[in-house]
């Protein structure tokens, strides 16, 4: 895959996601719905890029063993958030509306494990690992310092409130678009040397 469109990619994704979870709110709740499950395919597709890019930081640090664990652990959170996110699609598709998706949610988060796995843990993996990966990027100077700085305040924004996901969407492209740039005459180097 390309690493220059996963850059590009996977913030506009998650830009249409936060997007459309603001339209979906409109009425009041979120889900089920076209928006519900329209807003949740765009986020999986995010993640499922973050797979290329968190592999595509580890090769610009040059292998280290941080980014190699940074990578995997971020995978691994990929793996927890997606699945999590499958959840809520299929949820919605059962549930006959809004108040109806609740105890199905507490169903499947009453299953041991899930809660902290799905919910608790599991999705944070993702988060600190892309961070540590840009900062590790800033400290061999590969980016410029203000990149994880970006990063940092895409992942804090949601935390405030997340319908500010399309703002922080927004620092992502931006923290992102250097390392896009950056990914292309490296692939081509890569190329002619081999």
């Amino acid at each position: 895959m390309n690493s220059r469109f996963a850059f590009i990619a996977a913030p506009l994704l998650v830009l249409a996601y936060g997007v459309i979870r603001i339209l979906d709110g409109l009425d009041g709740s979120r889900g089920p719905g076209i928006a519900w499950t329209t807003g949740h395919l765009a986020f999986i597709a995010a993640l499922l890029l973050f797979i290329p890019i968190f592999w595509r930081l580890r090769h610009m640090a040059g292998g280290a063993a941080l980014a190699t664990v940074s990578a995997v652990v971020g995978t691994v959170g990929i793996a927890a958030l997606v699945t999590q996110f499958a959840i809520d699609i299929v949820i919605g598709f059962m549930a006959a509306d809004h108040d109806a998706m609740s105890p199905l949610f507490d169903q499947v988060q009453a299953v041991p494990g899930v809660q902290l796995a799905l919910y608790d843990a599991g999705p944070y993996l993702f988060y600190v690992a892309q961070l540590v990966l840009v900062v590790h990027l800033a400290v061999v100077k590969v980016v410029k310092i203000w990149t994880p700085v970006l990063v940092l305040v895409d992942l804090m924004l949601p935390m405030i409130d997340k319908d500010l996901i399309p703002v922080g969407a927004i620092f992502l492209l931006v923290s992102f678009w250097p390392l896009a740039r950056r990914s292309i005459p490296v692939a081509r180097h890569a190329l002619v040397h081999a």
